[in-house]
């Protein structure tokens, strides 16, 4: 069945404790993602893009909410079941340097989970997916002995990759995986990354703070500030007919290379980050927003479907 809803998140919240109080971390967000499509997540440093993408894999448990996998609550799951959910999704990171283990050879460290989940008969059958997976990530044959230190950034971000495949899955969330990556080796990540979810049929959440990247990967792009999200579109509708105002202040700030050059936008975004621990009622944006009022600061402001599939969270569209 053609684009149906393959991952729903409902009022889903993470809090941490903290010495002053609950920081939190991602606040009541709630979304769908169709089969075979990327949702692009973005905003600054600290908005709970990360976090979020944890909670979808279960490595953090979630404070509230619910995350349905194929139609099935797997927020709860425990033991063998979410052994086996965790067959069906993986994660790519940011920092391939920091995410491989510097004592293994690439052919370990993209085998290491079919070891873990006894996914192969015998040695020649490992050793025969291994190397498929280095075909299909564009990784030589000769570097199945070499250590992660020794290899280039894009080919360590390939490895990766490929031990995000390993397994099959069907859902992957990439964690800024071409942010520490030169520009031109983030293009040929990126065309891969697409190219094989033509091929595999494969689900994204794309986490990353560059606008240029995430219109380029991404089918829905929600914007998240201070671990909620205030917008939520199509890719074509957010980025020419954005909502929200942190959204028109995050595409204002894109540099647009022109011999003519531009004229700066007024709306420059200024102002202090609202603290996320223990937030007091209102819009966390209305520090920073030129359109704010009283009202902006006392309550609660909450998503709304402004136009078909566009949603903000701003008194503006009321």
């Amino acid at each position: 069945m053609e684009n149906q809803v393959f991952i729903e998140v409902k009022g889903l919240k993470k809090y941490f404790k903290t010495s002053k109080g609950m920081l939190h971390a991602v606040d009541d967000v709630n979304f769908a993602i169709e089969r075979g499509n990327t949702l692009g997540v973005v905003g600054e440093s600290g908005c709970g893009k990360s976090t979020l993408g944890r909670l979808l894999l279960r490595l953090h448990e979630a404070t509230e909410g619910e995350i349905l996998y194929d139609g099935a609550d797997i927020t709860n799951l425990k033991g063998k079941d979410l052994k086996q959910f965790r067959t069906r999704v993986q994660m790519i990171f940011q920092d391939p340097s920091g995410s491989l283990d510097p004592r293994k050879c690439v052919r370990d460290l993209i085998g290491e989970s079919l070891k873990v989940h006894r996914s192969c008969r015998n040695r020649r059958e490992y050793e025969e997916r291994v190397r498929e997976i280095m075909d299909i990530v564009g990784l030589s044959a000769r570097y199945a002995e070499s250590f992660s230190h020794e290899l280039d950034g894009g080919r360590r971000q390939r490895i990766g990759i490929g031990r995000a495949l390993a397994l099959n899955p069907e859902f992957i969330v990439c964690d800024e995986p071409v942010s520490a990556l030169d520009v031109s080796i983030q293009a040929q990540i990126l065309n891969l990354l697409m190219d094989l979810q033509e091929q595999k049929g494969l689900t994204y959440i794309f986490i990353t703070h560059d606008l240029s990247v995430v219109k380029h990967i991404s089918h829905e792009i929600m914007v998240m500030y201070l671990g909620q999200c205030v917008e939520y579109a199509k890719k074509r509708e957010l980025f020419e007919n954005p909502f929200h105002p942190y959204t028109q202040g995050l595409l204002n700030a894109v540099p647009v290379p022109s011999l003519e050059g531009r004229k700066l936008s007024a709306q420059v975004m200024r102002g202090e980050l609202t603290s996320p621990i223990e937030p007091k009622p209102g819009c966390r944006f209305a520090s920073r927003c030129p359109y704010a009022k009283e009202r902006c600061k006392k309550e609660n402001i909450p998503l709304k479907e402004v136009e078909p599939g566009h949603f903000a969270a701003c008194i503006l569209y009321e």
